[in-house]
C-alpha cells in the first residue's frame, strides 16, 4: 500500500513552493495552492515559467491569508510595482477568486520555443491550476527515479510507482477522498533551471515523451475535503 512521503503547496503559479508535513484540502485542492498568479497587464495572461522562466527563481509562502514572495536577491514583497520592476514589464499579483479563470499559453514545439507557435487556453475557476481536471497532483517517488521532484511540482508524493493504475478510481488519503481522473501531461517547465543545482535539461521532457507518452503523475479532483499528512496511507475506496 502506498504511503504519502511528501506534501507541497505552491501559493503562486510557477514559483517555488512550500514543503509541508500536513495540509488541509478544500473543495479546490490543498488550501492556498495555486491561489495567486502574476498576471501580465499587457496580455492578460497568467504568467508561467513556460514564457517567464525566471519565476522559478522566486519563492512564495503563505502568511496568514496572504502571500509573501521572496525574490532572487533575497528581498520579500507582495507589491505589484516591485514585481513589475523585477520582471521588466507590468504585472499584478492576482488572487484566483478575483478572476473568472486564468488564461495560459504554451509553445507547441518545446525544442524550438523562439520560433514556435504559442497556444492559449483557459484554466479552471477557483485556482491557477493549468487543468480543469486537476485539483491535486500526485507522483510516485519510484516514478520520479533520479529526477528532482521540484521539476514536476506535485502536491503529493507517494512511495512506489503505482499511481498510474489509480486513474478512473477513487482513493482515501488521511480524511480526504480524491477521484483520480487523468494522467498529467508534461510540458517544458520540467526542463527549466531552478535554484539549488537544477540545470536546464531538455532530455527530461524528451524522456517523458518517449517512455511515458508525455505523461508523469496523476491528476485528482477533490471528492471529500479533509486533511492529508506525511505517513498517511493511500487506500482505494
Amino acid at each position: 500500500m502506498a504511503v504519502v512521503s511528501g506534501l507541497w503547496r505552491y501559493p503562486v503559479k510557477s514559483m517555488q513552493g512550500e514543503a509541508l508535513t500536513h495540509a488541509a484540502v478544500g473543495p479546490a485542492g490543498i488550501m492556498g495552492d495555486r491561489q495567486w498568479a502574476l498576471v501580465d497587464l499587457d496580455t492578460g495572461l497568467a504568467l508561467t515559467a513556460r514564457r517567464q522562466p525566471e519565476l522559478l527563481y522566486a519563492s512564495a509562502a503563505l502568511v496568514g491569508d496572504d502571500v509573501l514572495i521572496t525574490l532572487p536577491d533575497g528581498s520579500t514583497t507582495s507589491d505589484d510595482a516591485a514585481l513589475s520592476a523585477w520582471l521588466g514589464h507590468p504585472v499584478a499579483l492576482t488572487r484566483a477568486d478575483a478572476v473568472d479563470h486564468g488564461t495560459y499559453e504554451i509553445a507547441l514545439d518545446f525544442e524550438n520555443e523562439s520560433t514556435a507557435e504559442w497556444f492559449q487556453w483557459e484554466g479552471p475557476t477557483n485556482s491557477f491550476h493549468d487543468s480543469t481536471r486537476t485539483q491535486v497532483s500526485i507522483i510516485g517517488a519510484g516514478t520520479l527515479g533520479d529526477w528532482d521532484v521540484r521539476r514536476f511540482r506535485p502536491n503529493v508524493v507517494v512511495d512506489g510507482s503505482e499511481e498510474d493504475g489509480w486513474v478512473d478510481t477513487s482513493v482515501a488519503v488521511g480524511s480526504t477522498r480524491l477521484d483520480i481522473v487523468k494522467l498529467i501531461d508534461r510540458c517544458v517547465i520540467t526542463t527549466r533551471p531552478q535554484p539549488g543545482g537544477i540545470d536546464r535539461d531538455l532530455d527530461v521532457l524528451r524522456t517523458v515523451n518517449r517512455d511515458r507518452a508525455g505523461n508523469l503523475g496523476v491528476g485528482a479532483m477533490v471528492a471529500t475535503p479533509g486533511q492529508i499528512a506525511i505517513g498517511d496511507e493511500i487506500t482505494p475506496t
